[in-house]
């Protein structure tokens, strides 16, 4: 079942000299071929979250002047485009034919050819848009190109691509929810969910139900009983049951853990089913419930309230935000343990700019070299010399995040639709579900366990609300490491054994946030974190500066940062230009 939403289109906006009498004549093809190199670019690289490619939008001429601007303008918003790309081979009148609407993430691609001035209207325009308070990304190439030659240099490519991403992972969030299942978990801050971040911010409405509305759907039966039946076997057969590790006054009887196994198969269910709607419930006579409350991203209360006595979250967590569950491969859903919504927010960031499952996990610890020798007997080397963090938490990691897909035999996290079934198995063969530590969980459920196989790029991300700022991002690029098999037993049985651990080392510089591993864990804003596979951390950056959301640490590199040009007006320092513009501007959605 993959969710449906009517996506976003991109929009572009040729621009071209508006004179008449032989200029714009001369001009008129070479600028819709411009723009049409742009389409198919954006055609082949990027697909929805539900795998179809990115559809686009071309104005239905070339804009020289303030009315075909307007009829763009119209014929956009008639068209759902969600960004604008404007491209021009040539100067243009730049207030003219410049993107006035304040919500559209936009750029501008002014073509570094010397026939025609394309870079002095870039330049000109750019000057409009930050007089105007419209920031925009600018983007030019750094060789002279012949008038005729259509190619998209590589450097030219990667800005198209990085203010795609990052503009549309802005436009789909517009108008969704975030879905509250339950309120606040164990006083932890980001559960107690701020709907002026989410509105103002993201553009997003928020959703609530309290916990009781699933159980009420287990009792009356307000669930696809057909599907049931078809998760429930798929369940049995792919999800292979661990040891019970509890103590014996604390285990619970065989009869009872199948029950818990039905249980927590229509929790999975009714989340989903609260997330995005089902149509079989209207069916069964439930139209209010078969609506769902358009929701992107969602948060499970869990702890304490409903898992002292109930069954816990993590099996229906772990297997909504995997690519795969009982009908197949399918986009993964993101939900967030603890309704901590600030994680789910991250991982909402990471999935919209990669389209592949994120891993929600607690920074848990920092483990030095020293402190590793002395409890295992061996010292840290290769990638782990100078430590490492331990990413786990209670089993409601994605499956994803066991590294069992791969690409040239090395292991990676892919979009569902290059998952192969192959790979789904492995994942699921991978995985443990151990009944849960019933110290935490009095109620029973199941904790997935694995291991994270290393060598994977990875990013790790997390908003953060600062009273007096508003929100904060933070990044942090590295790599998944192995350890040495005993190593890690003896490392991972310290925390919970029936959990998935990641072992995670970021990459590391001079800066006082990375200058060494335990910085950067030291640093870090909350309990949680969003890991995605990939080095992403320039694309969260040009994400967080559409929303004027400032980045508080990141280890990107100088070069790789893009973010629109009016930030290079607010001073030389790339940190400090970034909080006093995202200051001036506040958020999108104000």
């Amino acid at each position: 079942m993959n969710t449906k939403y009517d996506y976003p289109k991109i929009g572009i906006r040729p621009i071209i000299d508006g004179r008449l009498g032989g200029v714009r004549e001369s001009l008129e093809e070479i600028t819709m071929k411009l723009a049409q190199a742009v389409a198919d670019l954006y055609t082949l690289e990027l697909k929805y979250p539900n795998g179809e490619p990115v559809q686009y939008v071309i104005a239905d001429t070339c804009i020289g002047g303030v009315k075909e601007a307007s009829d763009c303008a119209k014929k956009f918003r008639a068209n759902n485009v969600g960004i604008s790309i404007s491209v021009t081979p040539c100067w243009c009148y730049g207030t003219e034919t410049m993107d006035m609407d304040p919500h559209l993430p936009k750029a501008i691609w002014g073509f570094n050819g010397t026939e025609r001035p394309g870079a002095v209207y870039l330049a000109a325009t750019l000057a409009a848009h930050n007089q105007k308070g419209l920031p925009a990304f600018g983007i030019y190439g750094r060789d002279v190109q012949d008038l005729d030659n259509m190619t998209i240099s590589e450097d030219v490519k990667q800005k198209l691509l990085v203010f795609a991403k990052a503009g549309m992972a802005v436009a789909i969030m517009r108008d969704k929810s975030y879905l509250s299942i339950g309120s606040v978990s164990m006083g932890i801050v980001g559960s107690n969910v701020d709907s002026n971040f989410f509105q103002e911010y993201l553009g997003m409405r928020n959703e609530y139900v309290d916990s009781t509305e699933i159980l009420r759907r287990v009792e009356q039966d307000i669930y696809d009983s057909e599907e049931y039946i078809i998760a429930l076997n798929w369940t049995k057969k792919y999800c292979y049951e661990g040891k019970d590790f509890n103590e014996e006054s604390l285990q619970i009887s065989r009869e009872q853990k199948d029950k818990d196994w039905e249980f927590v198969v229509k929790m999975t269910l009714i989340i989903r089913d609260l997330m995005i709607g089902n149509s079989k419930l209207k069916e069964k006579g439930f139209g209010e419930e078969s609506y769902g409350h358009n929701a992107l991203i969602s948060g499970f209360q869990g702890q304490r309230q409903w898992t002292d006595f109930l069954p816990n979250g993590d099996f229906a967590e772990a297997i909504l935000n995997s690519s795969f569950d009982w009908n197949g491969k399918r986009n993964p859903f993101m939900v967030a343990t603890e309704n901590d919504s600030l994680n789910a927010v991250s991982m909402l960031f990471n999935y919209l700019l990669t389209n592949s499952a994120q891993i929600f996990a607690d920074v848990r610890t920092y483990w030095s070299p020293e402190a590793v020798e002395r409890v295992t007997g061996w010292k840290p080397d290769g990638d782990s010399q100078f430590g490492f963090l331990h990413l786990s938490n209670s089993g409601s990691c994605t499956l994803d995040g066991t590294g069992q897909q791969e690409k040239e035999g090395e292991p990676i996290m892919k979009p569902f639709w290059d998952i192969n079934e192959e790979e789904v198995i492995k994942c699921l063969e991978s995985t443990t579900w151990y009944p849960a530590n019933r110290g935490y969980f009095r109620g029973g459920g199941y904790s997935s366990q694995y291991l994270t196989r290393g060598g994977m790029p990875v990013t790790m991300c997390r908003i953060n609300i600062i009273k007096g700022l508003g929100p904060v991002l933070q990044i942090a690029e590295g790599k998944t490491i192995t350890l040495p098999e005993n190593v890690h037993k003896i490392l991972d049985e310290r925390t919970d054994k029936t959990w998935p651990t990641t072992w995670f080392v970021p990459k590391l510089n001079n800066t006082k946030s990375f200058r060494d591993v335990y910085a950067v864990m030291s640093h870090w804003g909350s309990n949680h974190g969003a890991i995605s596979y990939g080095h992403i951390g320039h694309e969260l950056i040009a994400l967080a500066s559409i929303l004027r959301i400032p980045v508080s640490m990141h280890n990107v590199e100088e070069e790789r940062i893009f973010r629109p040009s009016a930030w290079n007006g607010f001073g030389n320092d790339s940190e400090g230009s970034d909080y006093r513009a995202c200051n001036t501007y506040g958020p999108l959605y104000k």
